[in-house]
C-alpha cells in the first residue's frame, strides 16, 4: 500500500477525499469543497474506511496479493475509461485543460488495456491448476467489469460530470472492492 502512496505521490488517495467532502458538502458547494485544499471530516473518513479494508484484505489475501494486486490496479484505472467516456468534465475554473481534449473514443482508448487483459487471462488459463481457482478468477474478471463500470457511474451522477478528483476516487474504489472480492472469494 505504501509503495502504490509513493509511486502515485498520494493523487488517488487526494482524489477520494475531496471527492468524499465534495459530495457530502451538497451540490451547491460540491466543486467548492473539493476544490478546498483542507480535508473534511468526510474525506478523512473515507480514508481512515479505505485504508482499513485495504490491510484487512491484504493480510487475507497474504500470498496472493502478486496474483491479486495487478488485476486490482488495472480495473481501478480502467474505470476512468468509463468515466471519460459517459459523463463531461467538470471544472473549478472556467478555462482548464479537460481529459476529454485528446479523448479517440472507449474503443480505441481501451485497445491496449483489453488486449492486456486478454493475455492476463490467458496466461491466467494456463497456469491456474485448479478448475475451483480457474472459475473464481473468471468470476472475479467479471466482477471487475461490473465494479468498473459501475462506481464511476454512481460517482459521476452523484456530483454531475467528472474531474481530477472524481477520477481519483474512483480508482481508489474500484481497488479497494476488487480487493475486497478477492479477499472473500479466494
Amino acid at each position: 500500500m505504501a509503495s502504490g502512496y509513493l509511486i502515485t505521490g498520494g493523487l488517488h488517495l487526494d482524489g477520494l477525499m475531496d471527492t468524499f467532502d465534495g459530495i457530502f458538502a451538497g451540490k451547491k458547494k460540491l466543486l467548492k469543497a473539493m476544490k478546498d485544499s483542507k480535508v473534511g471530516s468526510f474525506g478523512v473518513q473515507a480514508l481512515v474506511f479505505i485504508t482499513l479494508i485495504q490491510i484487512a484484505c491484504i493480510l487475507k489475501i497474504q500470498n496472493l496479493i502478486i496474483f491479486v494486486l495487478p488485476i486490482c490496479l488495472f480495473w481501478g484505472r480502467f474505470s476512468n475509461l468509463f468515466f471519460i467516456e459517459k459523463f463531461k468534465y467538470m471544472s473549478y475554473k472556467k478555462k482548464s485543460i479537460s481529459h476529454k481534449k485528446f479523448w479517440n473514443g472507449f474503443k480505441k482508448e481501451s485497445l491496449i488495456s483489453i488486449i492486456f487483459l486478454l493475455i492476463f487471462i490467458a496466461y491466467q488459463f494456463v497456469s491456474i491448476t485448479s478448475q475451483a481457482i480457474l472459475i473464481k478468477f473468471l468470476i472475479l474478471i467479471l466482477i471487475g467489469i461490473f465494479l468498473s463500470y459501475s462506481i464511476p457511474n454512481i460517482l459521476g451522477n452523484k456530483i454531475g460530470g467528472f474531474n481530477g478528483d472524481a477520477c481519483g476516487a474512483s480508482v481508489v474504489l474500484v481497488e479497494t472492492s476488487m480487493l475486497f472480492m478477492h479477499a472473500i472469494l479466494l
